[in-house]
């Protein structure tokens, strides 16, 4: 007879206007789960350790044309998770592999469908960063940058929201690559934090600066070669008409406007046909083929040292919606993790 235990959970309110709040998730000890999958079952049965909080989480929250479905008002939050294997039905998986992937804000979780699981079998470096550098970010930073950006050594690169998840690591691989790299971030901790310890040769506090289009053709007087856009906005706007001819500009994201009714509008766009700027939107999970090509560089790279990176890790599950909210006001430093339980 399986074991049945308890099964703390933070449960999604209702869809959302404005900026998300704390209320807007409930956290819940009420539900249960029973220790085993289903007899004849194709079901992966999670302890999960590490909770991913994301900006794309935030689309999540209403009923929009986000790229990911939206969370079911009274049900767990689901995001990017790092888990321990209990139970499977599942031929790939088996008691006591690690995964990262889709799961729920919860202690333990039934994945029915486990095809979005990814056994870890790399375990030199702490299993948090399968929620990061060597998941989901650590690919949107590769696939962007490498892949949709084209570098070459000595061209100039800048990237928004340089101290996040993905940002620091672009930053790093542009300096890998020979790149003059530049990075803003929202406070004078995290440009000290881009100049000192991930390398960028230089990086401003992008609240100080009243005139963005002057500071970038400040960083930038022959222009910018590769935009690495995590923001929108003003700062898209401001970046175009620096840009040099046959730019590219791959964007990951739009974090400014995610929580706006009505959105910036871009008037510069002009710039793009002006100076044959290649501007591309692109999601990660349609590059997912190429993760054992990422996991096979990203190694080398930290076997060789190469690779710096940053965690801000909150505890236990009851903190999640706190630090899921506090990337919307630049709380967090790094990667924002949840740890729920100790691997």
């Amino acid at each position: 007879m399986a074991i049945e235990v308890s099964n703390k959970q933070i449960l999604f309110r209702d869809y959302i206007s404005g900026s998300p709040k704390e209320t807007d998730m409930i956290l819940t000890t009420t539900g249960t789960i029973k220790l085993e999958v289903p007899e004849g079952s194709n079901s992966v049965l999670l302890k999960n350790l590490y909770l991913s909080c994301d900006p794309y989480m935030r689309g999540r929250m209403t009923q929009s044309d986000s790229y990911v479905a939206a969370f079911t008002p009274g049900k767990p939050i689901t995001g990017y998770a790092v888990s321990e294997v209990l139970d499977s039905g599942n031929p790939n998986f088996k008691k006591g592999d690690y995964v990262w992937g889709f799961a729920g804000w919860e202690q333990y979780s039934l994945i029915e469908n486990p095809q979005s699981l990814t056994k870890i079998n790399y375990t030199d470096v702490p299993l948090s960063y399968y929620t990061g550098i060597l998941g989901m970010t650590g690919m949107t930073a590769y696939v962007g940058f490498n892949k949709l950006a084209s570098p070459k050594k000595g061209e100039s690169v800048y990237v928004s929201a340089a101290s996040g998840a993905v940002g620091q690591v672009v930053g790093q691989f542009a300096k890998m690559m020979g790149c003059y790299v530049v990075g803003s971030a929202g406070s004078q901790d995290k440009v000290d934090l881009l100049k000192n310890k991930f390398g960028f040769d230089d990086a401003f506090n992008y609240k100080e600066e009243p005139d963005l289009t002057a500071t970038l053709k400040r960083y930038f007087p022959k222009g910018i070669d590769i935009y690495f856009e995590n923001v929108g906005g003003k700062m898209l706007d401001a970046v175009l008409p620096n840009m040099s001819v046959h730019g590219r500009i791959p964007v990951c994201g739009m974090i400014s406007q995610y929580n706006l009714e009505h959105k910036d509008g871009v008037h510069n766009l002009v710039h793009l046909i002006m100076k044959r700027v290649r501007m591309e939107g692109f999601n990660v999970s349609d590059h997912y083929h190429l993760y054992p090509e990422f996991m096979e560089v990203m190694k080398q790279y930290f076997m060789d040292e190469k690779l710096v990176y940053v965690e801000d890790v909150v505890e236990g599950l009851e903190s999640a919606p706190a630090a899921l909210i506090g990337l919307f006001t630049g709380q967090n430093i790094g990667k924002q993790v949840v740890r729920i339980s100790h691997d």
